[in-house]
């Protein structure tokens, strides 16, 4: 994210926020050419969406923030009331069935507080960390924002998105071996997630591994031809000489 995009982002969180759903939509879809695989960005329009009475819109843009984070529990219950408005009651009450299913799932991998807390609430505290990891990072405070990505991802182990963050973060904080564990998770289980891809590409990049650099940008223009940021950087490899 450049500094526009940031404001862009913070501005359309306050009004998702406050519930002012027309200033939330006209900040978010800004960053739907930059940011459209942040599961967060498309939750919130969907709401907004809905809150506007857009259910069309709505139920594509939480399918959208479901695609890229299918534990996101917050986008399943908030889907199941677009769909029960809509009169769908049994794919309404398959989606509710299945943030239940979810959270009995990760109740059993991460113990006591899983159980106790419920799945909107984990995916709402997931997502405070997240920005306070994003707040921390424009700030150049790398390893409190790594601290918060780590907080937000025991809560919701899923949220890719942000284990996407937490890479480039540690990249930056000088532990690219780190990072790389963290993109290849992301690559292994969520392979439409393409920022991972271009991340683990600039990752090893940064450690003279270019070649292999190339291959993960031409992965993810395999998979996405309009995926301009993996051609810029193909670009930058030749122009610098390295195969």
């Amino acid at each position: 994210m450049d500094a526009r995009q940031r404001e862009a982002y913070r501005l359309g969180r306050q009004g998702f926020e406050r519930g002012d759903a027309d200033t939330a939509v006209r900040h978010l879809e800004r960053l739907l050419p930059s940011c459209r695989e942040w599961a967060d960005v498309h939750y919130m329009l969907g709401v907004s969406y809905e809150r506007q009475g857009d259910l069309g819109s709505a139920a594509h843009s939480l399918e959208q923030a479901l695609g890229i984070n299918p534990d996101y529990a917050e986008a399943l219950l908030a889907l199941s009331s677009v769909y029960e408005t809509q009169g769908a009651y049994t794919r309404a009450r398959e989606l509710t069935q299945q943030a239940h299913a979810r959270l009995t799932a990760e109740a059993g991998a991460n113990g006591e507080e899983a159980a106790r807390l419920d799945s909107t609430t984990r995916g709402k505290l997931a997502n405070l960390h997240a920005a306070l990891g994003d707040a921390y990072r424009e700030v150049g405070e790398l390893a409190e924002a790594i601290e918060a990505y780590r907080k937000a991802l025991d809560r919701c182990p899923g949220f890719h998105d942000i284990r996407v963050r937490l890479g480039a973060t540690l990249r930056d904080a000088g532990y690219p071996d780190r990072a790389i564990r963290e993109l290849l998770r992301v690559r292994r289980d969520r392979p439409q997630l393409l920022d991972a891809g271009v991340q683990l590409g600039l990752t090893l990049y940064t450690l003279g591994r270019a070649g292999e650099a190339v291959e993960q940008w031409r992965a993810v223009l395999e998979r996405d031809p309009a995926r301009d940021d993996a051609r810029t950087y193909i670009r930058m490899v030749k122009a610098a000489g390295t195969p």
